[in-house]
């Protein structure tokens, strides 16, 4: 569906338009877990916490946190936030919000994130009690910003007909596949924003997103736009392209129960003949960094402390040689498949991966599917390698367990490539049982280190933050996960 915009003197001036590709699945912010509810929602919603600039945690609708015991974290609230129809927030609406995914009065994937969580104790107005099953560091995590926002006592299942939040924009409108509107809450607790009104319209279409802000029918888009588009709007006097770090990762998941991907030599050979910092070049303008770890770099638990992967063919056939795999007659060692979704990006550089495998004697056989078919056969196994991204989920060291431990195989996490190391669970289990943070960084740097040996998956690059905005916005700042905070401090120029 291709949306037509009107001219800029047909809209109200105080109205930013900010382009999306598509609808938010759902603006209960229980339910909606896709990239587009989550943003939008964390600009209607509170949290308990937030993210700070090393992805740490800091005082938000809580004004501090204990943890008395391993079991027992206390929370207490601030006295002076309201939702924007005037009922002020208490700890009776944030043990709702927990206790309504659990309980199923809204079904959300979330109740996973709560798997720890015995009950939860509302004593008084500005105090929560979380009473858990076992230890879990991760909980205020699942607690913060762009996981969970805290909705009003009593909200049911038709809640995102009409979300009443307590952040700084309030819930004006929804056209389903048209836009979402959002107005400034005059009544924010926090520093108000300075743009009174914001239009998110829905283009799926790339060209057309690029069309429009060159037309100026439209003022901003975040990370919505190909990399070739980006580089060809920064010739726009009137645009402006902002960039930074970001913390979404591209990377490549092995089946270890292969019988040739099985030997980490076989892994490791072929991350060093993959030539990223040219992919990076040629696929995304230079607007991706080399990624080493899950983490993020500047992540509170990053270490940069581990084996690295530069493109190094004379080392990938001398260890593919050490493995057993010579080549025959042809020049090839083997055959193996990579299955992949039909993201056009995503397409390409598996091309480009197949063309550089081929260099070394592998013979990479390409297979792209429809988003639904090429999940289903991640989680059960039915691959060899498959290109994927983290979005976000990346920037809490809890995702090691789900993506590394033993226990987290499909169906009960993200373990898609079966990887299992016993030293791996022992360190993840020492990391996930305690609240002290040089013990858990300590194991987080170990864990990061096993990873890089032993290549469960090969991490390729983060992609940058980038934001394409008209002149008429000033103060835009990327935010690395992506999210659209930066609307929080925009400013509109007069």
């Amino acid at each position: 569906m291709l949306l037509i915009f009107g001219c800029r003197k047909n809209q109200d001036p105080s109205t930013v338009t900010m382009l999306i590709e598509s609808s938010p699945t759902n603006l209960d912010p229980r339910i909606g877990n896709d990239g587009q509810a989550e943003h939008i929602d964390s600009l209607l919603f509170d949290a308990l916490v937030r993210r700070d600039e090393h992805f740490g945690l800091q005082p938000f609708l809580a004004t501090r946190w204990e943890t008395p015991d391993p079991l027992t974290w206390v929370f207490h609230l601030r006295t002076d936030a309201r939702f924007h129809d005037g009922r002020p927030l208490t700890s009776r609406d944030v043990k709702f919000t927990i206790d309504s995914i659990l309980d199923g009065t809204v079904i959300s994937v979330k109740a996973g994130s709560f798997a720890t969580l015995d009950h939860i104790d509302a004593p008084d107005p500005t105090t929560l009690v979380f009473r858990l099953k076992k230890p879990d560091p991760a909980l205020p995590f699942n607690l913060c910003d762009g996981a969970i926002g805290i909705v009003p006592y009593g909200s049911g299942r038709d809640f995102a007909r009409n979300p009443i939040g307590s952040g700084p924009f309030t819930f004006v409108s929804q056209q389903l596949d048209r836009d979402v509107v959002i107005a400034r809450a005059p009544s924010y607790w926090d520093a108000l924003p300075n743009i009174p009104r914001v239009r998110f319209a829905v283009v799926p279409d790339a060209t057309t997103r690029a069309l429009e802000l060159e037309k100026g029918s439209a003022d901003v888009e975040s990370n919505a736009l190909p990399a070739d588009e980006v580089y060809a709007l920064r010739r726009d006097p009137h645009l402006v392209v902002e960039h930074g770090p970001g913390t979404v990762l591209n990377y490549i998941v092995f089946n270890t129960r292969d019988p040739i991907l099985r030997d980490p030599r076989v892994r490791t050979a072929i991350a060093l003949a993959i030539n990223r910092p040219l992919l990076i070049q040629a696929l995304y303008r230079g607007q991706a960094r080399l990624a080493e770890s899950l983490l993020p770099p500047g992540h509170w638990a990053f270490t940069a402390d581990t084996d690295q992967h530069p493109f190094d063919p004379a080392a990938a056939n001398t260890l593919l040689d050490q493995a057993g795999y010579r080549r025959d007659s042809h020049g090839i060692r083997f055959h193996i498949g990579m299955k992949s979704s039909n993201d056009e990006t995503v397409r390409v550089t598996a091309a480009a991966i197949q063309e550089q495998l081929a260099q070394i004697g592998i013979a990479l056989d390409l297979r792209s599917y429809e988003p639904a078919t090429f999940l289903a056969d991640l989680s059960r196994g039915a691959f060899q390698l498959a290109p994927s991204r983290w979005i976000g989920g990346n920037e809490n060291p809890d995702m090691f367990r789900y993506i590394y431990a033993s226990a987290t195989f499909p169906p009960h996490g993200a373990n898609r490539g079966f990887y299992s190391s016993p030293e791996m669970d022992r360190l993840i289990d020492d990391a996930t049982s305690t609240t002290n943070r040089q013990q858990q960084i300590a194991d987080y740097v170990r864990i990061q280190q096993l990873a890089a040996r032993d290549l469960p998956s090969l991490n390729l690059w983060y992609l940058d933050s980038v934001i394409v905005h008209n002149r008429r916005l000033a103060n835009i700042h990327p935010n690395p996960s992506g999210t659209f905070d930066f609307l929080r401090t925009a400013t509109l120029q007069p």
